[in-house]
């Protein structure tokens, strides 16, 4: 029996995702987001065999379009020792140019965590801490239409000073204060929310970004590793998000491929854990530790999907995995190119409340543990929407 898909329903799918993505494609990072967002976000990942890097998040993100009057916006990511935030300036250039105006700073934003083939290497991890400014500009390519292309420019730089933690190693000699200066280029077809799985969303997109060191020196064991004064970073990305009717069921899935040149342990490629609101790109490995694989270039592939377990749809069950094929960075080479991981977990989001609870478990099997591979990992998702429900009107 063939089963059609009927032109109609395909054209109110369509629609739909058009005019969610209209409203919605406004991703925390790469974007003025002009949609009012009032969100607490939790994530704690934990592997159940060997000590790993820290893996958690605790932040309030907090979003007003109008906050200094109309057309000038403020968003800001709030945790406990950090602060990431941004001005938006909607129109300023023109009808369609947006611009940015970011501040972000604070203590321990800065860590490095040193893995190498399965093993947390604590004596040559170390805290850090700075800040720093970006002006971005934000051009809609295609005006009028309903899923909006926008072309992103920023330019940026952030300092930093490292410092050791209890257990770094005494004859372990830090970086020196790094100036840092960035250029990112983007085009974004769509965008992202900064939600904890969004039931619609759609993004492709493309990115370069030039990064320049002008406090490049030698650092570790009698100075046995450097800093690259100059990196260039590239990636492509394409994901979806969509919640079918009526049945409830939900699709997430994100394609990443991504280079560099000349990059060095601060500005590789890292992926591994499971903490989806943790950047704007997250390269999610269930099992793994938090960045444990570092990379030079990679194709990553993540897909999820969620099956209500009730007819309200409060209870869901989660089933997620992860592939990856890597080309490490020297010194941090794994026995084989792929990296693959699995997970599953239960999902509560009650009908009349605006928090989401995820309880997951995860198995990485090509992550190395003690000289062996495979290991499990549990982990908890939080995220509280405070903003105030709108008042319905009155029923016809």
């Amino acid at each position: 029996m063939t089963c059609r898909f009927s032109s109609l329903r395909h054209s109110r799918l369509l629609r739909r995702l058009a005019a969610a993505l209209g409203i919605w494609a406004v991703p925390a990072w790469a974007q003025v987001d002009t949609i009012p967002r009032n969100l607490i976000e939790i994530g704690y990942d934990q592997t159940a065999v060997g000590r790993g890097p820290q893996s958690e998040y605790a932040y309030y993100y907090y979003n007003r379009p109008d906050f200094f009057g109309r057309n000038v916006g403020l968003r800001a990511a709030i945790a406990p020792a950090y602060l990431d935030s941004e001005i938006g300036l909607q129109h300023l250039l023109s009808p369609t140019t947006d611009v940015g105006l970011g501040l972000a700073g604070g203590a321990f934003g800065d860590n490095f965590y040193d893995v190498a083939q399965g093993n947390y290497r604590e004596n040559e991890s170390f805290n850090g801490s700075g800040g720093g400014a970006a002006v971005s500009i934000y051009q809609r390519v295609n005006p009028g239409m309903r899923i909006p292309l926008n072309l992103m420019v920023r330019e940026g730089f952030r300092y930093s000073t490292y410092f050791d933690t209890s257990k770094t190693a005494k004859n372990f000699e830090l970086p020196g204060d790094q100036l840092r200066d960035y250029t990112r280029v983007g085009l974004r077809f769509g965008g992202r929310q900064p939600l904890l799985f969004p039931a619609l969303g759609l993004e492709l997109s493309a990115w370069f970004e030039r990064q320049r060191d002008f406090g490049a020196t030698a650092y570790g064991f009698s100075d046995d590793r450097r800093l690259s004064p100059a990196t260039n970073l590239y990636w492509a990305y394409a994901g979806l998000n969509y919640q079918f009717k009526p049945s409830g069921d939900q699709l997430s899935f994100g394609f990443t491929a991504g280079g560099s040149t000349n990059a060095d342990l601060f500005s590789a490629w890292r992926l591994g854990g499971v903490l989806p609101l943790v950047s704007e790109y997250p390269l999610m490995l269930p099992g793994y530790y938090y960045e444990e694989l570092t990379a030079i270039r990679f194709v990553h592939v993540y897909g999820a999907y969620q099956i209500p377990l009730d007819e309200a749809q409060r209870w869901n069950l989660l089933l997620e995995a992860a592939t990856a094929r890597l080309d490490y960075l020297p010194g941090y080479a794994q026995p084989g190119e792929w990296q693959n991981g699995a997970g599953t977990g239960i999902a509560f989001s009650p009908r009349k409340s605006r928090y989401k609870v995820i309880l997951r478990a995860g198995y990485g099997f090509n992550a190395l543990r003690r000289g062996k591979e495979g290991t499990e990992s549990v982990g908890l998702l939080f995220q509280w929407d405070l903003a105030p429900r709108k008042s319905q009107p009155p029923a016809r």
